[in-house]
C-alpha cells in the first residue's frame, strides 16, 4: 500500500484524514504540533497518542525526514553546511547562518538542477528528482534541531530552481508559515529563481509576502546565454518585463541577484546597461563576490572592481548591496559538498568540526 506523506499535508488535510480513520477531531491538531513543532521523526515519539493510533498512522502515513550525512562549520565565522541524507538515499545540502537579527537557512528544493548555469555546481551531475515539501521542512527541522535554535529567515537558493518544482514551493511555503506550525513569516522568506518567466506571473497571482530573488547576472542576452542557458528560452527584456509585472502587482521590491565574474560581466558598459534596464523599477542589486567552482575557468571580481561596479549603479540612482562571503571554507556554494561526496572526495573532515 502506497502510504501518504503526512509532513506534506495541510491541516485541513490531516483532519479530513483523521476524521477518515474514525478518530475525533482534535488528534489531528496533536498530530500536527507533533510533526511541526517538535519536529518528531517517528509517530513512536508522539507520546499523548495511543499505541493502538500511533500504529494506525505508521500503517497509513509515511514519515520524509532528512540525516546529517556531514556537517562542516567555517572557521571564520558562524556559518554551518549541512549535507543531507534523504529517505531514499539522494543527498542535499542546506547552509545555516547567523547574522545579527538571527539565524537564516538556505535550503535546497530539487536533487541536483536542470538549468546549467555555468557558474554553478548544483548541475554539474544533472537533475535527478524534485523535493517533496516534507523534505524542504526537514531541512529546516533537523538544523533547528541539531543546533538547538530557532530559525528566523529562509532562502530558498540552494540546490534546484524553486519555480520548476512550483506547486510543491507553493505548499511549503504554506506550511512553514502556518500559526499552527513553525510560523516564520512570509517577509522572512526568500525565494530565488533564475528566471522561469510563466512562473513569475503566476507567482505574482499568490500576492505573497516573501521577497523575489532573481538571478539576472548579466544586463544583455550575449553575455547572460553564455553562461545561464535559461535565457535562450526567455531573455533579459522578457524576464525583466514579467519582474516590472511582478512588482506592480504584489507591491514587493525585487532583488537582483548578480554574481561578479572577473572579465566577462563586471565591466562599467554591463554597469551602465544594467542600471539603464533596471532604471524606475522597485528593486535592488546585491552584488555576490562568484563562488569559483574547480569545474569552470570563472575568476570571482576584485574588491576593486567591484567597488567600482557599485558606484556606478548607484550613481544612477540603483539600490545596491555587496553580498559579503561566508563558508568558502567549507564549500557554501551550492552542490559543491554534495558533488564531492558523491565523487568519493575527500578533506572535508579537515573543514568539519563535531
Amino acid at each position: 500500500m502506497n502510504k501518504t506523506d503526512i509532513k506534506s499535508m495541510t491541516i485541513e488535510e490531516l483532519t479530513q484524514a483523521i476524521v477518515e480513520l474514525k478518530q475525533p477531531k482534535f488528534r489531528a491538531g496533536q498530530v500536527y504540533s507533533w510533526l511541526h513543532q517538535k519536529n518528531v521523526e517517528s509517530f513512536d515519539e508522539m507520546t499523548n497518542l495511543s499505541k493502538e493510533l500511533r500504529k494506525t498512522l505508521d500503517d497509513n502515513f509515511e514519515l520524509l525526514n532528512c540525516s546529517i550525512e556531514k556537517k562542516l562549520v567555517s572557521e571564520y565565522n558562524d556559518t554551518i553546511k549541512y549535507l543531507f541524507k534523504l529517505n531514499d538515499g539522494e543527498y542535499i545540502e542546506s547552509v545555516v547562518m547567523k547574522y545579527k537579527y538571527g539565524y537564516t537557512i538556505c535550503i535546497s528544493t530539487q536533487v541536483g538542477c536542470k538549468m546549467k548555469c555555468s557558474f554553478c555546481a548544483s548541475a554539474l551531475d544533472g537533475f535527478f528528482r524534485n523535493l517533496e515539501p516534507s523534505e524542504m521542512l526537514a531541512q529546516v527541522y533537523k538544523a533547528q534541531k541539531d543546533l538547538g535554535i530557532r530559525i528566523s529567515h529562509i532562502v530558498l537558493m540552494g540546490m534546484g530552481e524553486p519555480l520548476d518544482n512550483y506547486d510543491n514551493v507553493i505548499r511549503f511555503l504554506d506550511l512553514i508559515t502556518n500559526d499552527k506550525g513553525v510560523n516564520i513569516g512570509a517577509r522572512h522568506i526568500s525565494l530565488s529563481t533564475c528566471g522561469i518567466v510563466p512562473k513569475i506571473y503566476e507567482l505574482q497571482k499568490q500576492k505573497l509576502q516573501i521577497t523575489l530573488s532573481v538571478s539576472l547576472h548579466a544586463p544583455s542576452d550575449e553575455i547572460r546565454t553564455k553562461i545561464m542557458p535559461v535565457n535562450l528560452k526567455w531573455g533579459v527584456d522578457e524576464l525583466l518585463e514579467a519582474c516590472r509585472s511582478y512588482t506592480s502587482h504584489t507591491s514587493r521590491r525585487i532583488s537582483f541577484e548578480y554574481a561578479m565574474i572577473n572579465g566577462v560581466n563586471d565591466t562599467d558598459e554591463c554597469a551602465n546597461l544594467l542600471a539603464l534596464k533596471l532604471k524606475g523599477m522597485l528593486c535592488h542589486i546585491n552584488l555576490i563576490p562568484a563562488n569559483e567552482v574547480k569545474e569552470n575557468d570563472y575568476i570571482r571580481s576584485t574588491n576593486e572592481r567591484l567597488m567600482a561596479f557599485s558606484k556606478i549603479l548607484e550613481s544612477k540612482g540603483i539600490t545596491v548591496t555587496v553580498r559579503r562571503s561566508m563558508g568558502g571554507d567549507i564549500d557554501a556554494s551550492c552542490g559543491q559538498l554534495r558533488r564531492g561526496y558523491e565523487k568519493g572526495g575527500n578533506g572535508f573532515e579537515n573543514s568539519c568540526k563535531n
